[in-house]
């Protein structure tokens, strides 16, 4: 009975890395197939296949989010007329009520260079970083006349709208573009001409006269015949030139 157990033993000892092995084989090829055909398999599922489950439901969520950006991407004038942009601002500017965060009560002269670096953004990015549906283009007609003075006809100053200097220059350039377009007016200032002919009446720009001649002794300029140098002076000058004068 000894022996029959001992043998027993030896034969269940070689066999069991083929018996136990077979499982794991099971398993791998069980987590490379689709997660709907899992259940039906195996009625354990494995704790990876909640994470999944979890990932999906993220980029469900974030999908309509990149839906959006893409959609004002290639328009971005129709995002001043959306619902979302009238929910979010109403009637007034993008840079209203923006306080940018600085150190002590006196704000700096010049705002920051940039907002957005790579993959790090600032604690309280500008008006325009801070939504990325606000993009600058030239026949984004709407949001440049938010920035500019309906006075004036120029900018404001990035001090008061609180645009960092990157977005400030993409301003710059969009709205010079947006004006050689005609999208945007601009005042040219009012001359009133007289009718005149004034190309040769002032003597900077008339003919030059012709020299007057010189006779010996006399010099060109009348009042420097009238000026009496010092002694001194001269006599200082001829010391310390003494070397060069013939």
């Amino acid at each position: 009975m000894a022996v029959s157990l001992r043998g027993f033993t030896k034969v269940l000892i070689r066999l069991s890395p083929s018996v136990f092995h077979q499982p794991r084989l099971h398993q791998s090829c069980l987590q490379r197939l689709p997660g709907a055909l899992w259940p039906a398999l195996s009625p354990f599922l494995p704790p990876r296949h909640f994470f999944c489950k979890a990932a999906s439901l993220q980029d469900e969520e974030v999908a309509p989010a990149a839906e959006a950006l893409l959609r004002y991407k290639d328009r971005p004038w129709d995002y001043l007329e959306s619902e979302e942009y009238i929910e979010r601002y109403g009637t007034s500017t993008v840079w209203a009520g923006y306080r940018r965060n600085h150190k002590g009560g006196i704000p700096p002269q010049k705002t920051r260079k940039t907002c957005i670096r790579g993959d790090k953004i600032c604690g309280n990015p500008c008006p325009v970083c801070r939504d990325p549906n606000v993009i600058i283009h030239h026949q984004n007609v709407k949001l440049l006349q938010q920035f500019i003075s309906p006075h004036t006809g120029t900018a404001y100053d990035p001090t008061r709208t609180g645009v960092c200097m990157k977005q400030q220059k993409k301003l710059n350039e969009a709205i010079d573009t947006a004006r050689d377009h005609g999208l945007l007016p601009f005042q040219i200032p009012y001359v009133e001409f007289s009718g005149e002919d004034y190309s040769n009446s002032h003597d900077a720009v008339g003919s030059t006269p012709p020299p007057r001649s010189l006779t010996s002794g006399d010099t060109w300029y009348k009042w420097y015949s009238e000026i009496t140098p010092d002694e001194n002076e001269v006599a200082k000058v001829k010391k310390t030139y003494k070397a060069y004068l013939k």
